[in-house]
């Protein structure tokens, strides 16, 4: 997973006032649950030493998602009074969380991106036709691209389209080469196609063979989408529960075979750590949740991390401090352009929870 999302976080120098809160609109009076939840954060941030400048960049955002249905929530930073950076979550955090640091508090939200599927999801169903009976029909087409499962909350752009029933076998040639490019476009790793059966398969029909492999059927009736939410939500959250996109999985299998091998891949928080240091990992792999100690030692720079204070001083570092594991090391992620791929434990436990696959690897002898 690319962390290019969370490069505006970097631009600037901490302290960061960083809050993560749960803004779901499913309660009664979700203005005020929200309301109260700010008071207590705020007052957190305040007891951390955050000055009223920034907790006010803060204010102003917390609880703006209102036009997002349904539980979710929000991961908002800011630094010296600006705001850095705000983004819905798809999924409320467990606990309301504030931190006043010099590192960003990133590493959770960067989680809630992951798998970071691209997909296509398409609803083709019967309508009645507008101002006759009910026995003239259309085809409804709704489509939109997305990446799981940040759509959930992110919403996007819709296509709509309608086609007389008795002519949709033309209309379908027309629409799935919209669709063929919306695919494209977006590197859509899955077509998840739900609706009337015999009107999909005629599209399915109008689809390059290349992308008919990637398209998978939903039986039944789509639920309706609530406002700002994903088009077929559920049915995605059911389909992609597990799943990992194509090139995390291989980067995965590859660090399998490379650590079997004994060369080119290490796991525990020591080996990612030094890899992280170097400039050498081109990926960092991760369980959710992590099992990561409480500190790290970071210097100014994204590759000054260390495990100790005299770890730092070898390597010349003058200036350094005490941070959030979590913190340091996503840092450290984004800083060496290296991704991210979170891997759930029961299919992979790594040694302290990471483990990391090097960019440059040279032959033994």
């Amino acid at each position: 997973m690319k962390l290019a999302f969370l490069s505006p976080l970097y631009a600037r120098q901490g302290p960061f006032a960083c809050v993560y809160v749960d803004t779901s609109r499913d309660v009664e009076d979700p203005e005020r649950a929200i309301e109260l939840r700010w008071r207590h954060l705020k007052r957190d941030l305040e007891s951390q030493g955050a000055d009223i400048a920034t907790a006010g960049a803060l204010a102003h955002v917390v609880g703006t998602d209102r036009e997002v249905a349904g539980p979710h929530g929000q991961a908002v930073f800011a630094a010296h009074g600006r705001l850095a950076l705000a983004e819905e979550l798809p999924e409320p955090p467990v606990r309301d969380r504030a931190r006043y640091t010099m590192l960003p508090d990133a590493m959770p939200l960067a989680l809630q991106h992951a798998p970071d599927i691209p997909y296509v999801a398409v609803a083709v169903h019967r309508v009645p036709e507008a101002g006759h009976g009910a026995m003239q029909q259309e085809i409804a087409v709704e489509m939109q691209s997305g990446r799981w499962p940040t759509t959930r909350v992110a919403g996007g752009d819709r296509t709509q389209r309608r086609v007389p029933a008795g002519e949709w076998r033309q209309g379908a040639a027309r629409i799935g080469r919209e669709l063929t490019e919306l695919a494209d476009r977006s590197a859509a790793e899955a077509i998840v196609l739900c609706g009337d059966v015999w009107a999909r398969g005629v599209l399915t029909h109008e689809l390059p063979g290349r992308l008919r492999d990637r398209i998978i059927g939903v039986e039944g009736v789509e639920r309706p989408s609530e406002p700002g939410r994903a088009l077929l939500e559920g049915e995605l959250g059911y389909l992609f529960r597990g799943r990992m996109t194509i090139e995390d999985r291989a980067r995965v299998e590859m660090f399998l075979a490379r650590r079997a091998r004994g060369h080119g891949a290490a796991e525990g928080l020591m080996a990612a750590v030094g890899a992280l240091r170097r400039g050498q990992a081109e990926a960092l792999l991760i369980n959710d949740p992590p099992d990561l100690p409480v500190r790290l030692w970071a210097g100014i720079a994204p590759k000054q991390i260390g495990l100790s204070e005299e770890e730092l001083g070898a390597y010349g570092v003058r200036s350094w401090g005490a941070e959030p594991a979590d913190s340091a090391l996503i840092r450290a992620v984004v800083g060496t352009r290296a991704e991210l791929i979170v891997v759930p434990r029961e299919d992979l436990s790594l040694v302290d929870g990471v483990g990391v696959l090097l960019r440059h690897t040279s032959v033994r002898r």
